[in-house]
This record gives C-alpha cells, structure tokens and sequence, in this order.
C-alpha cells in the first residue's frame, strides 16, 4: 500500500478537520500570538479562525500548516514530537471511545470506523495475519517526501500513544514499517518508539500481538463507551450525507462538542460565514439555530432519563445547564411535562414494551 495516493482536488473539499490539531502544532513550536501568521502562511486562514474552538480545515490547509511547522522548527523529526502530544483525548469523541474502551483491539477498531469524523484524508485499515494484528494507514492527498515522513511518524506514534494509555505501559512488542527510507534523524526513533522499526518497507503500518490487543483496559467505562459510540455514530451518519445542508453541518460541529457550549457565532465563523448568513441559510431550510440546539438537547436529555440513572442535577450538569431550575424550565418548553414525569413515563413504556417481563 502506498503512502499516498491522489486524491479528488482537495482545494474543494469540504473542511473536516478540527483546528485543534493546528493549535496544539503551535503550542509544540512555542509560537507567540504574533508568530501565529508564519504558520498560517498560504493557508487562507487567518487567526482568528486558527484560535477559533470550532473551525474546521481542509487537508490542503492542514497539510501547509504541517509543511510551515517543519520548517519553523528546523527539526525533520518534528513528526515523531509531535505525535508524542497526540493523546486520546487530543481526538475528541472518537479518543473518548477509545480510552473507555474494552480493550486495544476495540479502540483501535473505533478509530479505523471515525477516522473520517477527524480527517478524512487518512483511511486506516486493520487486518490479523497469524497472532499479529496489522494497522495500516494510506494517506489520500499527495504529499511530497518530507511532509509524507512527517505524517508517518505522527501517525505511528499517535497509534503508540493509544496502545500505551490502554495497556499502562511501553509497548515493546509493537513493530513498526515505514514505507520512507532511513532518515538523517534515525539514531532518536528509539527514544520515541519502544519496539523495533523498520524503513523502506512497502506499507505504513504497525503491528500489535493480539493476545495484547484483547488485554483489558483498566480504564475501560461501559457507560462511558456507549455514549461516546453513538456520538461518533451520529457525526459519522452526518458526513456521509451527500452534499450536506447547513442544517446538517451545525448539527454536526454540535455533535462534536460539550452539550450546549457551541454559540451561534462561533458556528458561524467555523463556517467562515457571518452570523446572519447563517441564519438566513438555515431559514432558507426551514431552520433555525435554537430549533437544532434545542432537538439535540432534548434527545440527549431524553436518553439519559430513560437509559441512565442519572438524578435530573446532574444531567442539567451533563448538558451544561449551570442552574437546574433552567434545565427543568427547558425540559417543560420541550415535552410539557417536568423531567421526572418524563421518567417515570419511559420506565412505564419500557415495562410494557414488547419483550418485557410481565
């Protein structure tokens, strides 16, 4: 499998990955507020937009930050440092199914199924050969051969980072393939990769045993689990609508962030429209900014009584509700009945839905 691989023009895809990776480039460079505009250079980005907790980049405005980092830092191996930083949590929900999932096998799994809800240029691919589970990832834009060495040694050492948060330790038994040639910067892959590494191999790829894989993660959260899966279902059930409506695309910046939190305005310039465009675009489809906060508040709030045994305080909590009374309020707007009555009424449904106990 090669590397990369030509892809759609990418200067028209639709922008799909959080800036926070972009932020957290800026933090590993140490740039100041007034050096941000370097990396941003060629982007059409400005940093505003970069500072943004919402906005969203392509791949080819990721990709020339990415090649603006290599070469402000003056550092090849910058990839491998910053994978370091890239820590499940770094991924939003779909790191949130990893870190409270089962066991590595599991995770990795998630990640391989949301890629495209963080970056939809990397398709990763899994597949067991003998006792040996094979992760492979194939970049979909071409890139040339720094910013392609670049790539993979983020890409693999953020693999390493989930396999150690799950297993609690340096993963000695993990092997890694690199389709580049050794690098000038070969003599440090060992202080970042603990098990052996190979160059000019003819696929990105790192393999884990699989009795390793199935080990038990001791941070493991069922409830946890379940909830962010189907946050990352439904984001993913999004971005596979074709030509998406507004409608659609607010509904999935909301899905991707804590209950509640997402402001019209900040949706607005992730979009890098105004706020009034935005309204008018969501009237022009029977819409509004309030009517779709309030259809996925209601849904989660309707989860979390009928499937959880959260106390109402803290499922206003959950949503972001800083006052009880005001999530209650809110909870009456939306189905005429206070939360509790609510409940009651779903765990009476539930007893006498088909398949029940009598």
């Amino acid at each position: 499998m090669a590397t990369t691989q030509p892809a759609a023009d990418s200067q028209t895809a639709e922008p799909d990955i959080p800036s926070n990776y972009s932020r957290l480039i800026a933090r590993e460079l140490g740039l100041s507020a007034r050096q941000l505009p370097e990396l941003l250079r060629g982007t059409g980005l400005d940093v505003a937009q970069l500072l943004s907790q919402d906005s969203l980049l392509t791949a080819t405005q990721q990709i020339r930050i990415l090649r603006n980092a290599l070469e402000l830092s003056g550092e090849p191996e910058f990839g491998l440092r910053l994978g370091a930083r890239l820590t499940p949590a770094t991924h939003g929900a779909m790191g949130f199914v990893a870190y409270s999932s089962p066991d590595l096998l599991t995770a990795l799994q998630a990640f391989h199924e949301f890629m495209p809800t963080r970056a939809s240029f990397i398709q990763l691919h899994l597949q067991q050969v003998e006792d040996r589970l094979e992760c492979l990832a194939n970049f979909q834009v071409p890139l040339d051969e720094a910013i392609a060495r670049c790539l993979a040694d983020t890409v693999v050492k953020a693999f390493l980072e989930i396999g150690e948060f799950i297993v609690g330790r340096p993963m000695h038994e993990a092997e890694v393939c690199f389709p580049h040639s050794a690098p000038i910067y070969e003599a440090i892959y060992p202080d970042y990769l603990p098990g052996p590494f190979y160059f000019s191999c003819e696929q990105l790829k790192v393999t884990f045993p699989v009795a390793l894989c199935r080990k038990p993660n001791a941070s493991a959260n069922h409830e946890n689990y379940r909830l962010a899966m189907q946050q990352c279902e439904a984001m993913l059930a999004r971005l596979r609508t074709s030509n998406p409506d507004y409608r659609t695309r607010l509904k999935q910046m909301m899905l991707s962030h804590p209950p509640g939190t997402l402001s019209e305005d900040e949706a607005a310039a992730a979009l890098f429209i105004s706020k009034r465009s935005l309204a008018r675009k969501l009237k022009q489809e029977c819409s509004g900014y309030r009517q779709i906060r309030d259809e996925i508040l209601s849904q989660q709030a309707t989860h979390y009584l009928s499937d959880s045994r959260l106390s109402v305080e803290a499922i206003a909590a959950l949503l972001n509700y800083h006052d009880t009374a005001n999530f209650r309020r809110a909870f009456k707007r939306w189905f005429g009945q206070p939360p509790e009555q609510y409940r009651q009424d779903a765990g009476f449904r539930g007893m006498h839905s088909p398949g029940s106990s009598p």
